[in-house]
C-alpha cells in the first residue's frame, strides 16, 4: 500500500515538473520573440565598462610635488590664451562674389582636416562662395550609410556654415545650372599642388573663376595652401584657427560617443595619459622602418616602400639600415620605449593610458610590452560596446559578395575540361596555370605576385570610412587628456600627422597642459646605453629621462615651430592665434619672472596682449610652484622603484608597498630641494 502511494506521488511530481518545464520554455520563447530588442538594449545599458580599472596605489594629493610634476600645468605657459578673433581691418564677405568653389578632398583624417582649413582660406582670398567640400573616395556612397553625404559623415554641416558666416559664404550645393554643367564636365578643374602660394590662386585660378563663375579644386596631398603666409595675410592664419578649432565640430553622434568614453575613463577619479603610436604602414615604409616586426609585416612595408619609390614619393634605396634610422630618430618610438619613458619619469604602473589611432600596424601584439608595464592600457573598443560604435556608422546596407568564397574564373573551368577531356596521347601536355587566388595564398599573397596592390573592395572602403570616425573619437579624447605623448609626428609623406594636429590643438586650447614632445634621437641614445638591461634602470638614466621629458615640454615647442609649422600651420598655431595675459592685480609671486617671460617669448613668440574681456580666465597655480620645474628632476634615492625584474613579479610590475614608500621618499626629497 505504501509503495503504491509513493509511486502515485512521484507521478504527480513528475507531471507538475513537466508542466512547469513546458511553461518555462514557452515563456522564454515568447520573450525571445517579442522582447529581443529591448533585452539587447538593456544588456548594452548595463555594460558600462569592458575595462575594469586596477589601482594598487593610493590617490596622490593634488597639492603634492609628485602630482604637480606628473599632471600639473606648465607654469611658463599658463599666461598663453587662445585668441583667434580678427585684430585688424577684417570685413565681412561682400555680396559681390567672384563665383563658386567646389572642392573634392582625398586623404586620411589629418589630411582632410588640413585641406578643409586651406580651402576656406582660399575661398576668402578669392572672394568666392565655398560649396561644402566633398570627401572622396573614403566616404564614397558605396562605403557609408545613405543617411550621410560625405562631409556630414564626419563633421556638422550647420555648425560649419554658421561659424564661418562672418568669414566666408558657405552653401551646401551648387546652383542648379552650375550643377548640370559640372555633371556634363563643362566646368574647369584644377588639381592644386600641395602648399601652393597665394599668388598661384590669384594669378591662375581667379581669372578662370571670374570667366566661368565656378571652378572645381581637387586636393589630394593634405593641403593646398602654404603653411607660412606673409605678414600681410596674418588674418588668414587666424581664419585657419577659427575653422579648425571652432567651425569644424564633429557630427553630434560622434561627439556624444567621445564624451561618453571620456566620462567613463574619468569615472575612477584618476587623470589619464593619451598616447598615439602613429605606427601606420605608410609612415613605416616612407621612413624605412621595415625591420621593426621581423615577419610578414616587414614584407608588406617593403612592398609599400617599393611602390612609393616607383612613384617618386620616396627618394632613396629600398633597403634601409633600420638600426641607423632608429638611432637618428627617423622611426616611431616603440610602445615599449614609451612605457619605459613614462615609468622612468614617475608614472606608476596603475596609470590610465589611452591608446589612440585608427590603425596600429602589426596589431595588438606590438602593445604587449606597454600592457606589461601599465595595467590600465585602454582604447575605444574597451570603453564602449560594439553596438555603440555601430550606431555612429548609421544604417548600412548589407554588402553583396563580401564572403570569403570567390566565384570560379575561366582558368578553373579550363582545368576541369583538361581533367575530363577523355583519353589523350602520352605524354600529357601541362595543365593551364593555376589562377591566382588571394584567399588561397593568404591576405598577403599579392605581395610576391604583383607590383601594384589590389584595388580597395567595397568592404575596405567602408572600413576606411569607419576609421575616420574612430580617429575623430580619438582626436577628442587626446585633446582633452590630462597628458599627451606622441610616438611619432610624421605621416607617410614626411609631413605632420594626427599627433601633430592634436599637439597643435592642445597648444591653442590650453597651452599649459602637459604635452610631451620627446626627441626620438636623444631617447634612442639614452636607451641604447642600457639596451641589455632595460628593466634594471639606474639612477643616472632615471634622472636623464626626467630632465629630458621636462625639457622637451618647452624645447619641443621651439623645434615644432621650425620643423612642423612650415608644413602644417595647425601643428603650431602660435603666436598668430594666441595672446599673452598679464593681470596687474596678481601678487608678484604669481606673475611670471623676467626669465620665465623670456622663455615663453623664445618658445612661442607671443606678444599680443589679451583683450580686457579675457581677464575672467583663471590661471591656477600654487604659490609653491615658483621654482624651476627641472628642480623636481634632480637625482633621488629611488632609482630602483622604476621597474623590478624578479621571480615574484612580472616584467613591468612593482611591489605596491615598496613603491608607495619610495614615492613618499621622493616627495620628501623634492620638497627639500625646493
Amino acid at each position: 500500500m505504501f509503495g503504491k502511494m509513493l509511486k502515485s506521488k512521484m507521478k504527480w511530481v513528475a507531471l507538475v515538473g513537466l508542466v512547469l518545464s513546458i511553461f518555462s520554455l514557452c515563456a522564454h520563447f515568447l520573450l525571445a520573440l517579442y522582447t529581443g530588442k529591448s533585452i539587447s538594449v538593456y544588456e548594452t545599458s548595463i555594460r558600462i565598462f569592458t575595462w575594469r580599472p586596477i589601482f594598487e596605489n593610493a590617490d596622490l594629493s593634488r597639492s603634492s610635488s609628485m602630482y604637480r610634476r606628473l599632471w600639473g600645468p606648465v607654469r611658463h605657459l599658463e599666461s598663453i590664451l587662445p585668441h583667434a578673433n580678427p585684430r585688424g581691418n577684417y570685413e565681412a564677405p561682400t555680396l559681390q562674389i567672384n563665383g563658386f568653389i567646389f572642392v573634392r578632398i582625398q586623404g586620411s583624417f589629418h589630411e582632410i582636416r588640413n585641406s578643409i582649413c586651406d580651402v576656406v582660406v582660399v575661398s576668402r582670398l578669392m572672394n568666392a562662395t565655398l560649396v561644402i567640400p566633398e570627401l572622396q573616395p573614403t566616404t564614397s556612397s558605396k562605403g557609408i550609410s545613405s543617411d550621410f553625404k560625405s562631409f556630414a559623415y564626419l563633421y556638422n554641416e550647420d555648425q560649419f556654415t554658421v561659424a564661418l558666416e562672418k568669414d566666408v559664404k558657405v552653401v551646401k550645393i551648387l546652383p542648379r545650372n552650375l550643377k548640370r554643367a559640372r555633371r556634363r564636365k563643362e566646368i574647369p578643374v584644377f588639381r592644386v599642388p600641395y602648399s601652393a602660394s597665394p599668388d598661384f590662386y590669384l594669378k591662375y585660378v581667379l581669372p578662370v573663376l571670374k570667366r566661368h563663375s565656378v571652378v572645381e579644386l581637387v586636393v589630394s596631398d593634405g593641403g593646398c595652401l602654404q603653411a607660412i603666409l606673409p605678414p600681410s595675410l596674418e588674418e588668414y592664419q587666424r581664419l585657419r584657427c577659427r575653422v579648425a578649432f571652432h567651425a569644424l565640430s564633429f557630427r553630434q553622434e560622434v561627439q556624444e560617443l567621445a564624451t561618453k568614453i571620456l566620462n567613463r575613463m574619468r569615472a575612477p577619479g584618476r587623470p589619464f595619459i593619451a598616447y598615439d603610436p602613429a605606427m601606420t604602414r605608410d609612415a613605416l615604409a616612407y621612413h624605412g622602418c621595415s625591420e621593426l616586426f621581423q615577419d610578414v609585416h616587414t614584407e608588406l612595408i617593403q612592398h609599400r616602400r617599393s611602390w612609393m619609390i616607383k612613384r617618386g614619393i620616396v627618394k632613396g634605396k629600398l633597403s634601409v639600415n633600420f638600426a641607423e634610422q632608429h638611432r637618428n630618430g627617423s622611426c616611431p618610438l616603440l610602445p615599449e620605449e614609451v612605457g619605459i619613458l613614462l615609468r622612468a619619469y614617475g608614472y606608476s604602473s596603475d596609470t590610465i593610458i589611452y591608446v589612440s589611432g585608427g590603425e596600429v600596424f602589426g596589431g595588438q601584439r606590438i602593445l604587449i610590452p606597454l600592457h606589461a608595464m601599465f595595467e590600465n592600457v585602454v582604447d575605444r573598443t574597451s570603453l564602449c560596446s560594439v553596438k555603440e560604435l555601430t550606431r555612429i556608422y548609421g544604417p548600412e546596407t548589407p554588402l553583396v559578395g563580401t564572403s570569403q568564397w570567390t566565384p570560379p574564373v575561366e582558368g578553373e573551368v579550363k582545368v576541369d575540361k583538361w581533367k575530363t577531356s577523355g583519353p589523350r596521347p602520352r605524354p600529357l601536355p601541362p595543365p593551364p596555370a593555376r589562377p591566382k587566388s588571394y584567399n588561397i595564398e593568404g591576405w598577403w599573397g599579392w605581395v610576391a605576385e604583383n607590383d601594384n596592390e589590389p584595388q580597395n573592395t567595397v568592404m575596405e572602403l567602408r572600413i576606411n570610412a569607419h576609421k575616420l570616425l574612430w580617429e575623430a573619437i580619438d582626436y577628442v579624447i587626446c585633446v582633452e587628456a590630462d597628458a599627451f605623448i606622441p610616438g611619432f609626428d610624421s605621416d607617410g609623406k614626411g609631413r605632420p600627422n594626427f599627433a601633430s594636429l592634436v599637439m597643435g590643438h592642445r597648444l591653442y586650447q590650453s597651452a599649459e597642459s602637459k604635452t610631451y614632445r620627446p626627441d626620438r634621437k636623444e631617447v634612442a641614445k639614452l636607451l641604447d646605453e642600457i639596451r641589455d638591461h632595460l628593466y634594471q634602470a639606474n639612477r643616472t638614466l632615471l634622472t636623464s629621462i626626467r630632465k629630458h621629458l621636462t625639457r622637451t615640454i618647452l624645447d619641443g615647442l621651439t623645434e615644432s615651430s621650425t620643423r612642423s609649422k612650415p608644413l602644417s600651420f595647425l601643428s603650431h598655431p602660435v603666436p598668430e592665434c594666441s595672446c599673452l595675459r598679464h593681470d596687474p592685480s596678481e601678487a608678484p609671486s604669481h606673475t611670471l619672472s623676467p626669465s620665465n617671460h623670456s622663455q615663453v617669448q623664445a618658445a612661442l613668440g607671443v606678444e599680443y596682449p589679451c583683450p580686457a574681456w579675457m581677464d575672467g580666465y583663471v590661471i591656477s597655480h600654487s604659490p609653491k610652484d615658483n621654482d624651476n620645474e627641472e628642480d623636481l628632476n634632480e637625482e633621488d634615492p629611488t632609482s630602483r622603484w622604476f621597474v623590478q625584474h624578479s621571480s615574484s613579479y612580472e616584467i613591468g610590475s612593482v611591489s605596491p608597498i615598496k613603491e608607495e614608500a619610495q614615492m613618499e621618499d621622493q616627495e620628501e626629497l623634492e620638497s627639500g630641494e625646493r
